[in-house]
């Protein structure tokens, strides 16, 4: 393990231990600083999403944050900074960009499916190629990472575009009332600004690291990956060549954030994270989870480790609902699978309860329900 990766993984520790019950969500942040990806984070308010951004752009040490809420009504001045009067009367048309989004090292925007056609076409470029246009004004951007959060998916197809941009999407929730406690305590910390060292990585430190990060060997996984887009895109995950491409930047960013030069089976983890739909995050886990699951090397990520140990009760729960969806019949083909792809995803959380019983019981009907589905065919 390089020391530009020990620093950043004491950077990523510090503010896991600042906000309680949300290593995932820091740990793929890490992810995509490494891998240069864009991440979108998506939960209720007040769930630390900004709040987390933030606290990981102070470690920066020379970095420069720009965050922006989006509103309907935002223009490309509040993003991108206006134009340079003093050079416009020079007859010049040129962007001063101090303080603004095309000088940040990491970008956060808020309520990013607010955005309006003015600046659409200026975000998709610098979210997908990292560089700013205007008028004959061309520059390279900076950012490390892009990072974007809403409450709400995109419903305008106009949207799709930019939500597209991110090739990592981030289920932000409420902690586990277990944690809560924990939460409090850190939450009571964090506002009476208790001072605490915070670990520090330069700009430079994660450019290095994500050069290293274009040279780790994916070769060992290549095939198992190659099947898997294949598998998802067959169970109606769309997934373009673009994004199939890309998503090997967050596989070798998982190897090496792990001190490793060459990719394992487990580092497919990320793919967890790549669906367009709510229903897709319980079908891709249960698909990535089957995929992993025999990896036991002990360099692993810990988010691959993070089968967590399923409630029986709420497993239950799940296969009654399924139970009465396929009961209540008229399901279109499309619902069909949709069932289908829920109840396998069960099928593999049931195998992790430790109660034989309970797991006995809750397997009989997973099956019984399968019987059904076969019947009907």
């Amino acid at each position: 393990m390089t020391q530009n990766t020990e620093k950043l993984n004491k950077v990523l520790t510090y503010v896991k231990e600042t906000f309680i019950g949300k290593n995932d969500v820091v740990d793929l942040l890490g992810i995509c600083l490494l891998a240069r990806e864009n991440a979108f984070l998506y939960g209720p308010p007040g769930t630390a999403k900004s709040a987390i951004v933030r606290t990981l752009a102070k470690t920066i040490k020379d970095g420069k944050n720009f965050e922006y809420l989006l509103t309907r009504f935002t223009e490309p001045n509040e993003i991108f900074g206006p134009f340079d009067i003093r050079r416009l009367k020079e007859g010049e048309l040129l962007t001063n960009t101090e303080g603004m989004m095309p000088e940040a090292s990491l970008v956060f925007l808020d309520e990013i499916f607010n955005a309006n056609s003015a600046i659409l076409n200026s975000l998709l470029m610098a979210l997908n190629e990292k560089m700013f246009k205007r008028g004959k004004e061309t520059r390279h951007l900076p950012a490390l990472m892009f990072a974007g959060a809403s409450n709400v998916l995109p419903e305008d197809e106009a949207l799709n575009a930019l939500f597209d941009r991110f090739l990592v999407r981030i289920n932000v929730d409420y902690v586990d009332p277990d944690l809560l406690h924990q939460v409090l305590l850190a939450g009571r910390k964090l506002e009476s600004n208790i001072e605490t060292e915070i670990p520090e990585i330069l700009s430079q430190e994660i450019r290095d690291l994500q050069e290293l990060c274009k040279t780790i060997d994916l070769r060992p996984v290549y095939e198992v990956y190659l099947n898997t887009i294949l598998n998802l895109r067959n169970t109606g995950i769309a997934i373009s060549d673009r994004r199939a491409v890309k998503l090997q930047n967050l596989i070798a960013a998982s190897a090496l954030i792990c001190g490793r030069s060459e990719a394992i089976l487990s580092d497919l983890w990320v793919l967890k994270h790549i669906w367009d739909t709510e229903e897709q995050i319980e079908i891709l886990e249960g698909i990535i989870n089957r995929t992993i699951e025999k990896d036991d090397h002990p360099k692993s990520h810990p988010q691959a480790m993070q089968n967590k140990t399923p409630d029986p009760e709420e497993v239950m729960k799940d296969v009654k609902i399924l139970v009465e969806k396929w009961n209540a019949g008229s399901l279109s083909f499309e619902e069909q699978n949709v069932i289908k792809d829920k109840l396998r995803y069960l099928q593999t959380r049931c195998d992790w309860i430790r109660n034989p019983e309970q797991k006995q019981y809750i397997q009989k009907e997973i099956e019984s329900l399968w019987q059904k589905i076969l019947q009907a065919l």
